[in-house]
């Protein structure tokens, strides 16, 4: 069957209330460097790597009737070569834990709050 809409993800929306604050802690999250500067947005979009989707924050600047409500569930799953580091690493940038890591046959995970209070999660999957 065609359809007009690809199967592809390009990006994903993360929404925030500071984009500069936002941008400075998932560039401390992800490991990647950033320019201490203001950005006015309404979006900045961190390029993942090739062929692979976007993470996209967005601060709804420019809408006027916006309310911000974080997620209450994961909005994705960030990969971790070592669970416990990852975990550690989170920590030391002061996020909420919301689940202890999760050790399942295949996998292990855990979650916690960016300073929005959206929920994120790590994984390791185990070989």
């Amino acid at each position: 069957m065609q359809s007009p809409i690809l199967n592809r993800v390009d990006t994903i929306f993360i929404h925030v209330t500071n984009l500069s604050k936002s941008i400075e802690w998932y560039s401390r999250l992800l490991g990647l460097s950033f320019e201490n500067k203001e950005y006015p947005g309404p979006i900045f979009t961190f390029d993942m790597g090739a062929g692979r989707p976007g993470l996209t924050l967005d601060n709804h600047c420019f809408e006027d009737d916006y309310r911000f409500i974080p997620s209450n569930q994961p909005l994705l799953n960030l990969s971790a070569a070592d669970i416990h580091e990852a975990y550690r690493h989170v920590v030391g940038l002061g996020a909420e834990i919301v689940t202890a890591i999760q050790v399942y046959p295949d996998l292990a995970e855990f979650t916690f709050k960016d300073p929005d209070g959206n929920i994120l999660m790590a994984c390791t999957c185990i070989s």
